[in-house]
């Protein structure tokens, strides 16, 4: 009988041996540089892929025998590939729409910010709305906020509502205004602010939860500008090698998440996703999944679900991150706590149910008193709900008190961080909170560190959608506008390794996926990108002219340049 068992195992095992060595590859890769995430086999030359998965990785030798008769076989003639970028933070319809909308991001003035408004209002049809924009006037020589009589006799019949590149800040012309119903004896929002002059009229400028009195007026993109906006998005994902997303709702009230996801379900029956993506809807839906019996992260290698997203303050280019101490630029203000934390206990109670029914909780935080103030929630929620692998996020954390670094490690809470927004926010960002406080201010060294799990991503549309200028920023922290070549608060730099592994395995255990995607290993989905440069071993000043030379996608080439 043993005899027997044993002739029979030897069977089946040689019949295994002689399937695996008969696999026939899809595709392979050769001759390159590979950068695995995988520890045990941190470098390679070559990967096999089978179908949408990674058969193999190792030697060029070795690779080659997986190839048959259909096997298609690419040389990278030395080229770096890495594994798939994935975005811990995007808005990616809301990207998609910013490419077919007016582009004011590099208005450098008023008179140019005016110009691009009108040139573009004539493309639009009859009463169309104006939209997106993305303005930054920090730009502007002064840095002064536009009002709507900026724009009004230039953009006609057209309803117009341009959001702050930061998106915590909008202008609306006269005639959204009007019909939003906004005029001198609006009160405030709670949560948000009106923009006055000083008789008490609105001047056009909204923030934060304010900005929803335009937004509940303005009606949603049409079926065909929808479309429109998912194909440029998925377009702009390939051309930069991100082949994940994280997809977050855009306010605490956003009501369009659902549309965006039927969006998403759409491009995916049609065989046309080519991006992964976790979605995030506002904390407030809560129920609504844990009634279904959702638990993070639910769905298929394509979409998931799981996730909620809340706010805990704005941003600081709008003077609304919440902070402990005033504005150095302007002491009568300190930053807005958000909606959300208006009735703190209730909405900790939300997160309470929420995170008991096995949903992740995902909370954006700006200014130092508001991550302060979720650290501290995160901290009830693991003594009230018991140890779990609940992996909680803070989305952006970049103003900080020094002793909290080491809470995000012991608190398990994901530091998610968008490394352009450093070089971006670098060329005003002392003077809105002085020499001190920005010290502590995008500490990707400090939290690394103190043991904190990183993953990043790039808040598009807020900042471009491009992994390689975020571990240029992660690397440098030389800011856009060339005042700081040595890197501004150069000891928070991180290195290349560091920077890729955030883009990659760090963003994927923060979406509870590191054993299916962010690293080159057999068995795990075939999502890859080649880069026209080494980034390891070129100076990180030149990771910049770095350029994306193909995007693959569950096992296809979706890209290259």
């Amino acid at each position: 009988m043993k005899r027997s068992w044993l002739y029979s195992l030897i069977v089946v095992l040689g019949t295994f041996c002689c399937s695996a060595a008969a696999t026939e590859a899809s595709l392979i890769l050769v001759n390159g540089k590979l950068w695995t995430e995988n520890p045990a086999q941190p470098t390679a030359q070559a990967v096999a892929l089978d179908g949408s998965r990674i058969l193999a990785v190792g030697d060029n030798a070795t690779i080659r025998k997986l190839a048959g008769p259909s096997t298609r076989i690419i040389d990278l003639g030395g080229r770096l590939l890495l594994p798939g970028f994935n975005d811990a933070h995007v808005h990616f319809l809301g990207g998609g729409g910013s490419l077919i909308s007016v582009h004011l991001g590099t208005a450098n003035s008023q008179a140019e910010f005016k110009e691009r408004i009108a040139q573009f209002t004539r493309t639009l049809p009859k009463g169309a709305w104006l939209r997106n924009g993305l303005w930054d006037h920090q730009r502007w020589n002064p840095p002064a906020l536009p009002d709507h009589q900026l724009i009004d006799d230039i953009s006609g019949d057209h309803p117009a509502f341009l959001w702050r590149l930061d998106g915590h800040m909008a202008l609306a012309n006269a005639q959204a205004m009007k019909l939003a119903g906004i005029d001198r004896n609006t009160k405030d929002v709670p949560g948000g602010e009106i923009g006055r002059d000083k008789d008490g009229n609105p001047t056009g400028i909204l923030k934060d939860a304010a900005t929803a009195l335009v937004e509940r007026v303005m009606p949603p993109l049409s079926p065909e500008e929808e479309d429109r906006a998912m194909e440029a998005a998925l377009h702009e994902a390939a051309a930069h090698g991100v082949t994940s997303v994280q997809n977050m709702a855009d306010t605490s009230v956003d009501q369009g998440q659902p549309d965006n996801f039927r969006e998403f379900e759409k491009m995916e029956r049609a065989g046309k996703l080519t991006v992964r993506i976790y979605e995030a809807l506002p904390v407030r839906d809560w129920k609504t999944l844990a009634d279904a019996g959702i638990i993070a992260p639910f769905g298929s290698s394509y979409l998931r679900l799981g996730n909620l997203k809340a706010f805990s303050d704005g941003a600081l280019g709008s003077e609304t991150a919440w902070m402990d101490e005033p504005f150095t630029n302007n002491p009568a203000k300190s930053g807005l706590a958000s909606a959300d934390l208006l009735d703190l206990e209730h909405f900790y109670e939300s997160m309470r149910l929420a995170d008991k029914a096995g949903l992740q909780l995902t909370i954006h935080a700006i200014g130092d008193r508001a991550n302060r103030t979720i650290l501290d929630l995160y901290g009830r929620l693991e003594k009230d709900n018991g140890p779990a692998d609940r992996r909680p996020r803070i989305e952006h954390a970049q103003h900080l008190h020094p002793e909290d670094y080491a809470r995000f490690a012991k608190r398990g809470v994901i530091v998610s961080m968008q490394p352009f927004h450093a070089i971006d926010d670098g060329r005003w960002a002392e003077a809105i909170i002085g020499p001190q406080r920005i010290k502590s201010s995008y500490a990707w060294k400090s939290l690394l560190d103190a043991g904190a799990t990183l993953a990043f991503g790039s808040d598009w549309p807020v900042a471009p959608l491009d992994p390689v200028m975020g571990i240029y920023a992660a690397a440098t922290r030389r800011t856009l506008d060339g005042k700081n070549p040595n890197g501004w608060i150069p000891e928070q730099r991180i290195s290349v390794a560091q920077a890729v592994h955030a883009y990659t395995i760090g963003s994927a255990f923060a979406e509870h996926q590191e054993t299916v995607k962010g690293s080159l290993e057999p068995g795990k989905l075939a999502d890859l990108v080649v880069l026209s440069d080494d980034i390891f071993t070129i100076p990180p000043e030149a990771i910049e002219k770095t350029k994306v030379d193909m995007t693959i996608f569950d096992g296809k080439v979706i890209y290259q340049r």
